[in-house]
């Protein structure tokens, strides 16, 4: 006789054998264990900010969150700042993205007088090759940030200082 043609094992309070009638029963956790599936505590997923909490319809969510993206490409960390601190109290999806927002342009700020630091050092050659660099890069990112943003998906910059959380 094969495996295959061995009969499941009979239980005594399902006497029909296989699965038990409540459905299947996951296995017991170890204590102090979390599940593999659940953040640590302290974490936050990127996804655990969703549209449609707050005051603001889930259009006027997704257009000021894109605005906040945006416009930090193009006007640094100035248009960001605003929309955040103008809308951060009526959706928790503005705030999540505004802050975002406002965090990488900090991070390009940095950047862009690191360059200027390091200009004065080398006689202007590197402000004149990094700066434009750092604002295609920022410019690059804004947009990608409020293309997401529009779509509803809460938008992660790969590389920014998060000091305003």
């Amino acid at each position: 006789m094969s495996d295959q043609d061995t009969p499941p094992p009979m239980d005594d309070d399902n006497p029909q054998g296989g699965t038990p009638p409540g459905g299947d029963i996951p296995p017991a956790q170890e204590p102090g264990v979390p599940p593999s599936d659940v953040p640590p505590s302290g974490a936050t997923p990127a996804t655990a900010v969703a549209l449609g909490q707050g005051k603001l319809s889930e259009t006027d969510e997704k257009t000021m969150s894109m605005l906040a993206h945006i416009l930090g490409g193009v006007t640094f960390i100035l248009g960001p700042l605003i929309i955040w601190l103008i809308k951060k109290d009526e959706s928790p999806f503005v705030d999540d993205q505004g802050k975002e927002a406002t965090n990488f342009q900090i991070t390009i700020l940095i950047g862009l007088v690191a360059s200027f630091i390091l200009g004065v050092v080398t006689v202007g050659c590197a402000t004149v090759i990094l700066s434009p660099l750092i604002w295609v890069v920022s410019l690059i990112f804004a947009i990608l940030g409020g293309l997401e943003a529009n779509k509803g998906v809460a938008y992660r910059y790969p590389f920014a200082l998060r000091l305003i959380s």
